[in-house]
């Protein structure tokens, strides 16, 4: 649940689907997993750690940067990122294991090494078990509402965005690499790739999910506006 609609939109307030849901879940003891950026999981901390003693539960939440400016004028509207990454933190004080999606990831805007180091430290500071770093897509409809979005405020970027999307919805496996491989280094200097990690007392390591192959080599520093 989340990976196409975020099951925790400020709707749910008001209609409090998700307890009934989870709760049903739970009484069959079928696995499930919810991705999220809203803070109104906390919720349902009870219900999700009574799934969790029956069945498999799989949390996430998504965390593309730290930057408040960033999240402002990206994401107006949603939990501002600290206050998802005490979600993560608030999941893990409870047993609860949970990942961290880092997406999407903005070429010229959230892709260089100094802000791949400060959200990646939030990260694991904040407990999660794994980390998985997405470069951002753009599909129809996104793709037009981004691109007048970066003309009306970061227009230095558009022939960067012209290089990396021109041909389709994903930028180049050779970008998507240098990007993942930078974020793999910086996550094992924070402990996120060794046993004894920030993950919290008797669980497990967390991971770095990203590609094995090495990264193409080429500058992460791109244009930026």
């Amino acid at each position: 649940m989340g990976t196409n609609t975020d099951p925790y939109q400020r709707v749910e307030g008001r209609y409090r689907l998700m307890p009934q849901i989870i709760s049903a879940l739970r009484d069959a003891a079928n696995p499930f997993s919810i991705l999220t950026k809203g803070t109104l999981v906390l919720r349902d901390l009870d219900l999700l750690e009574q799934a969790a003693r029956v069945t498999e539960v799989g949390m996430a939440v998504s965390v593309g940067s730290v930057s408040e400016t960033l999240w402002r004028t990206v994401e107006p509207g949603t939990p501002g990122p600290r206050a998802r990454l005490n979600v993560v933190r608030r999941l893990a004080d409870r047993g609860l294991e949970c990942s961290v999606l880092m997406a999407p990831i903005l070429p010229g805007l959230s892709d260089s090494a100094e802000q791949i180091e400060e959200t990646v430290a939030a990260v694991a500071e904040a407990g999660a078990t794994r980390l998985t770093p997405v470069v951002l897509h753009l599909r129809p409809g996104a793709r037009e509402w981004y691109r007048a979005w970066l003309t009306r405020e970061h227009p230095g970027l558009l022939p960067l965005y012209r290089e990396l999307y021109g041909r389709g919805s994903y930028a180049p496996e050779s970008y998507q690499r240098i990007v993942t491989e930078a974020v793999r280094e910086i996550a094992a200097r924070h402990g996120l790739d060794r046993p004894g990690g920030r993950s919290g007392k008797g669980k497990p390591p967390p991971r770095v999910e990203v590609p094995p192959e090495p990264a193409a080599q080429l500058p992460l520093d791109l244009p930026r506006s």
